[in-house]
Formats: C-alpha cells, structure tokens, sequence
C-alpha cells in the first residue's frame, strides 16, 4: 500500500482527498501537513513538512505557490517523491521544479482532472485537422469568482497542446478591446469568466465557414481533481526520479 503525506491537508482539497483515500485500499494518508490544525484527522498533522516523523513514499501538494519552493527544497534534500497539484507558479518556480527534479520524482500538471489530461491529447488531434482547413481556435474558461489567476493554468495548458500540433506559430491573445482589426489567422484567443461558485469549465472552439466544433469539460465538484491526484500519488511511489505528467498516469491504466 502506498503511504502520503498530504501536504494541505485542511483545505478544501485535502479535505476531499482525504476521504476518497478511506476508501481505497491502495494508498492511505500516515500523516498531514498544514498550519491550521483545526480539524480531526485520522493521521497526525504537522504544521511543516519538516517535521513529518512518520515515514512515507510520497507527497500529495494542495496548498498555495507561495509554499512550493520550501517543499521543493525539501523532496530535493530527502530524496521524496511529491505530486505537485498547486497552480500559479512563477517561471522561477518552474525551474526550481526542474532543478529538484533531478533528486526526486516529481508529477505537475495544470489540472489533475483524468477528463481534462485526455482533452489535451484530443485538442492536439484536432487542430491538426482544423487549422489547415482554415478554422479559428478560441478557449474560453469559466471558475468561481474566488480564483484568483486568469487566465487558468489549465486554459494555458489548453492552448499549449493546440500550438505544439501547430509548431509553435501560433500566438496568444487575451483580449481584443484595444485594437481594432480583423482576427489574425495565427491567434489563438483565451477569455476568462469568474462568477459565482463555477467550479471549472474548459471550452476550445474551432471555428470554420459555416461549422464549429467545440471540444468542452466541465467539473461538477473538486472530486475529479482529487481522484487524479491520488491516482497520480499511485503511480509516483517508488518511481525514479524525474519529470512525470498526467499522461503517464492515463497511459499506465
């Protein structure tokens, strides 16, 4: 079975993680970590991944960007495998995850969804259909009015997998309120809405002459975010170090 750490554990996600590891038999949490213990927990919690005494062979990370860099220092230090679900990081942050990644395995993506990783393999198949035959790629992006990037890191993601299909010529707009012209053919466009308590919905349209296909995912709940994580969790213990993503976890049902 395999032992994590869930790092953030109090939050919502962790909260949520928390419960669907009592149900399976694979994996349990021996010990969390967060700052605020305010909750009962089944295993011991920390109020810093440093003093973790119980011993484990990975870490589930929900908690905030402005923690990473310490964790890092940590997994890079001991040698500790870490699923890597927290949004927002700085380039600098990046490339800190590419540095500790030589000591540790180490799984980020933008979105933990099992749905929105098998999106990014469908959106590459289709803009190599689409864009020679002259459509126009749009990604429109939908969450609760308490996130706090746009637009999303998933969004981006989105945007990343249709570009690499296109060889990397096409650009980025986020908005057309500034200039006056016609849509450029090499653009992609990206729009963000907040409002309400929306929990994620990604939408990539491909506009043509008289057609449009739309590729779209919605979350219903922060259950689908969860369920990746803990299978990515499964599928970093005991791995090498190195760089993963969620199309290994995909590849490896």
């Amino acid at each position: 079975m395999v032992k994590a750490v869930m790092n953030g554990c109090n939050g919502h996600m962790g909260r949520v993680i928390t419960d669907l590891c009592k149900n399976d038999s694979d994996i349990t949490i021996v010990a969390g970590v967060d700052k605020f213990n305010e909750i009962d927990n089944d295993y011991p919690v920390f109020d810093s991944i440093d003093k973790v005494d119980v011993d484990f062979d990975v870490i589930i990370d929900f908690s905030n960007a402005a923690a990473v860099d310490g964790l890092l220092d940590y997994c890079e230090a001991n040698k500790k495998n870490i699923v890597l679900c927290t949004t927002g990081l700085t380039d600098e942050m990046i490339a800190h995850v590419d540095k500790a990644s030589k000591a540790c395995g180490i799984l980020r993506s933008a979105n933990m969804s099992l749905g929105i990783n098998t999106l990014f393999d469908l959106c590459k198949k289709a803009t190599q259909v689409f864009a020679d035959a002259g459509f126009d790629i749009e990604i429109v992006e939908k969450h609760h009015n308490q996130k706090l990037d746009a637009p999303s890191g998933t969004a981006l993601a989105l945007a990343d997998a249709c570009n690499e299909a296109l060889e990397e010529d096409y650009e980025y707009c986020y908005g057309r309120a500034d200039r006056r012209e016609k849509r450029p053919k090499n653009e992609i466009g990206i729009s963000a809405v907040r409002g309400g308590n929306i929990v994620g919905e990604h939408e990539v349209i491909f506009a043509g002459l008289d057609e449009v296909i739309t590729i779209k995912h919605t979350a219903y709940s922060k259950s689908v975010f969860a369920k990746g994580a803990v299978e990515a969790a499964k599928y970093l213990a005991g791995k090498p170090a190195g760089l993963y993503d969620m199309k290994q976890v995909i590849a490896d049902k």
